[in-house]
């Protein structure tokens, strides 16, 4: 095999995974405040950072005061679950997949809820027709599909009189696009997406409508003492004021206070939303350079602005293990094989706390990468 020159300038941070996903690029372990550390999260203190970071999150997305925001446990699979087994079956339900998380939701709801759900779902890289939603209907859906690189184009299709409730999986979504909170009765996702922040915490946002369906009704199934939101009939309040139903890092809640401190610093949702398109239209620009990559989601209006899939011509799954591991050995780029269940491709993130410097980077690296693969082979 012949060895290939290795570029010359690697990305200054090699990550490019889709989560957890990139620290904000100021982040230091040493800037952390551990004030709080050792000490209950129940105490005046735990409370007053979960709350503290419920305000950042309702001031950088500016979520309206209508609307609840409760940290929860289990990442943003807790999050959906949580919503779906306490508000779904009183009235008929669609489920929309795209992707492979959306088909995990399609499973729990007909397999575990037994609710035999209207399924509407496309390949990946695709989305179904959003004009055929029966908004009489529950609707579940992904905003942004993290393993297909397929996203919903804006909340438009969304009716204003829906009967029903929506529940938006935006979790790859949340501070890289504008959402239409009005539209939206449950939101749910983890922080450690777009801003940078670490596992195993979700959160939910409640609209009214949600809180209603909540307070009236009671599902046909029991439910976890974790997806319980209300007691004696109404919503439980100290979840939204930072009162966590359990235990949370503190660690991670000082991680995500400092990640959201730092959106704020570049002017906000619209300061992290103008970092993801110009880190995903970097990408697209070595895309268009080189005729062995494609984008898995064809069409601009419904391509992932943050997780990006990508297809290589002629690749297996083998194939591109292979460069993401000769990337991942000369530390040029990290996690970027596709989602195991996705067609063979590569995967890169290019949410806000990326680097578009590191996105252009890495065009020659996968070239190299791509060749080193192909003369192993």
């Amino acid at each position: 095999m012949n060895k290939l020159t290795t570029p010359d300038v690697r990305p200054a941070r090699p990550h490019f995974s889709s989560g957890p996903c990139a620290k904000p690029p100021t982040w230091e372990a040493s800037k952390l405040s551990t004030e709080c550390l050792g000490r209950s999260h129940r105490a005046k203190i735990g409370k007053s950072r979960l709350a503290l970071a419920i305000d950042l999150l309702r001031e950088v997305l500016q979520v309206p005061d209508t609307h609840h925001i409760g940290i929860v446990p289990g990442s943003d699979t807790g999050a959906i679950e949580m919503a779906m087994w306490s508000m779904l079956g009183a009235r008929p339900v669609t489920m929309m997949a795209w992707e492979s998380f959306g088909a995990g939701w399609v499973t729990d709801v007909n397999k575990q809820l037994k609710l035999d759900a209207n399924v509407m779902s496309a390949e990946y890289g695709e989305i179904p027709d959003l004009s055929a939603v029966d908004f009489d209907h529950d609707v579940v859906f992904t905003w942004n599909g993290t393993t297909s690189g397929a996203r919903v184009p804006n909340g438009d299709w969304i009716s204003d009189d829906r009967a029903g409730l929506t529940f938006n999986d935006a979790t790859s979504a949340v501070f890289a696009y504008e959402m239409p909170w009005d539209k939206l009765d449950v939101t749910t996702f983890s922080w450690q997406k777009v801003l940078g922040g670490e596992g195993a915490h979700g959160v939910i946002i409640l609209g009214p409508r949600a809180v209603e369906r909540l307070e009236n009704y009671t599902p046909a199934w029991p439910l976890p003492k974790i997806f319980r939101m209300t007691k004696g009939g109404e919503l439980i309040a100290g979840i939204f004021k930072g009162e966590t139903i359990n235990t949370p890092s503190m660690l991670a809640v000082e991680d995500v206070i400092f990640a959201l401190e730092w959106a704020q610093s570049i002017g906000g949702l619209s300061g992290m939303i103008a970092r993801s398109d110009a880190n995903a239209a970097a990408l697209d620009a070595i895309v268009q350079e080189r005729d062995w990559l494609g984008h898995l989601a064809a069409d601009p209006a419904t391509r992932s602005t943050t997780s990006v899939c990508l297809t290589v011509a002629g690749a297996d799954m083998a194939f591109i293990k292979s460069m993401a591991a000769l990337l991942e050995e000369q530390k040029a780029a990290y996690d970027i094989a596709g989602y195991r269940d996705a067609p063979a491709g590569l995967r890169i993130w290019c949410g806000a706390t990326v680097d578009s410097a590191d996105i252009e980077a890495l065009g020659p690296w996968l070239d190299w990468a791509y060749e080193t693969a192909k003369s192993a082979a």
